[in-house]
């Protein structure tokens, strides 16, 4: 289909997407969260917004609203706390009809959103939550496959904007050198370049705040036993990096069908093996200052929880602890969200509000908490 016939399109989709409705609480709702997520001492768990569909990736606009992307709703939702009390109590929908929009990125003043195989860009857009504008198409030539077809999407300390391409399939060796990476491209979609291959499928990226270099979570292969391979954590300092897939995971083990000829010392192991199909997605360096110092610059990781693991693993925000570029620990911060096989919720993505305090996403639940520290 010709670019501009994609991008009239989604201008006329974009024009049934305009309302806003006011968000209303559910008594005793935060008094259930809190009995359910187990935090350290000093944290405590709310919700900040209710009845946000299939919640994935988040980003936070100038004027601090907090944009939301789906996945099978095919919509992007933009949050607002309209009277500063931490809960947003006004939910627009500003674009619908979209692939699989799971990503969005805020970038000077406009908001860029992914669908499986483009990119389009909303601009002005917290002025015109009520009346969005119609998005304009930035890219539209990733691949069309829906397994692992959804993008998380941020723009670097680069300026430019990145974007993952996961593998069609659980394990297969594409002959497309644009599966299984990491791309990025200028905000205006120009010079789309792969950053970092071998990657399965990520779904979670962030820079660490002093050194700028990229860290990113990627999700495992399946039907390799319960506990094989985990899923990892990576490094990826520069560009041009390998880290394996499909040939090489979690740093050490050879691929039983694509992994002969192709020794683990090729690529570059992780940074930190994670749980076995735990799901790693959003991640996040905390930069805030309402949190204890020892959390400053140290990595939050959102698990969304195993789909085929006999016994259930994840469903919970895990941390992650640098000396320097090295992982040192990996430990729970907030579980809860399953217990004894029940799920209640599968975190997706985190972000951080001007105050320091952190937003989680959870698609299961359909709904955005809020976590705070206080002495």
């Amino acid at each position: 289909m010709p670019m501009l016939r994609i991008a009239q399109l989604i201008m006329f989709v974009a024009m049934f997407s305009c309302s806003g409705k006011d968000i209303k609480e559910t008594p005793g709702e935060q008094d259930e969260v809190a009995q359910r997520i187990q935090l350290p001492a000093g944290f405590k768990i709310s919700v900040y917004a209710n009845d946000v569909k299939q919640a994935r990736g988040m980003d936070i606009g100038s004027d601090g609203t907090v944009f939301v992307g789906s996945r099978s709703e095919g919509k992007v939702y933009a949050l607002k706390d309209t009277n500063g009390d931490f809960k947003a109590d006004k939910i627009y929908t500003i674009a619908s009809g979209l692939n699989m929009p799971a990503g969005v990125a805020f970038h000077n003043g406009s908001l860029y959103v992914s669908s499986v195989s483009s990119i389009v860009r909303l601009d002005d857009v917290e002025n015109r939550l009520a009346n969005p504008p119609a998005p304009i198409t930035v890219y539209d030539d990733y691949p069309t496959n829906e397994h692992h077809g959804w993008k998380y999407i941020a723009f670097g300390p680069d300026g430019k904007l990145y974007v993952p391409v996961g593998a069609p399939c659980n394990i297969c060796n594409e002959s497309d050198s644009i599966y299984a990476t990491i791309t990025r491209l200028n905000p205006d979609g120009s010079n789309m370049e792969i950053y970092a291959s071998g990657v399965r499928n990520s779904v979670g990226f962030d820079w660490h705040p002093q050194t700028g270099e990229l860290w990113f979570t990627e999700n495992g292969r399946d039907w390799l036993g319960d506990d094989s391979p985990p899923c990892e954590l990576n490094h990826a300092p520069q560009k041009g990096m390998h880290f394996g897939f499909p040939f090489c995971h979690a740093g050490n083990l050879a691929d039983p069908e694509f992994g002969q000829g192709h020794p683990c010392s090729g690529y570059t192991a992780p940074a930190k093996n994670l749980g076995p199909h735990v799901a790693p997605l959003g991640m996040k360096f905390y930069t805030g200052n309402m949190f204890p110092a020892e959390y400053r610059n140290q990595i939050f990781i959102a698990e969304h929880g195993s789909w085929n693991r006999s016994t259930k693993i994840g469903y919970r925000i895990m941390l992650v602890k640098l000396n320097g570029n090295q992982a040192v620990s990996y430990e729970p911060f907030a579980t809860g969200w399953e217990s004894a096989g029940n799920v209640y919720g599968r975190p997706v993505d985190i972000v951080l509000l001007p105050d320091g305090s952190m937003l989680v996403s959870d698609d299961h639940a359909g709904k955005v908490y809020r976590i705070t520290y206080a002495n």
